[in-house]
């Protein structure tokens, strides 16, 4: 059914709400990406400030999204001097630092 037929259909009233709803096939949710839950923000950033980020996380070849959340717990870890930092994220903080050249 065409988007513009199903909102006539819903201002109509009467029963054409029901018969829409179930004529409809069910909606196929998204699978979440992880097991932890997360919560969506907005953000506003300057464009400028925002175009940095972006190039920051396509030169890591991350999403920015992913970048900023990166960033914020950096920040976060760096408030609490106690804060236990897993194996696997020292690693990768040290495989992207540069490796100092032979002189």
């Amino acid at each position: 059914m065409h988007r513009d037929e199903a909102t006539k259909r819903f201002h109509d009233g009467g029963d054409a709400l029901a018969e829409l709803i179930d004529e409809s096939q069910p909606a196929e949710l998204p699978t979440p990406d992880t097991d932890v839950p997360m919560v969506s923000r907005s953000v506003r950033l300057p464009l400028e400030t925002y175009e940095r980020v972006r190039a920051a996380a396509e030169a890591r070849g991350i999403g920015v999204t992913t970048l900023m959340r990166q960033w914020i717990e950096a920040g976060l870890a760096d408030l609490d001097d106690s804060a236990t930092v897993s194996l696997a994220d020292v690693r990768r903080a040290l495989a992207s630092l540069s490796r100092p050249t032979a002189a």
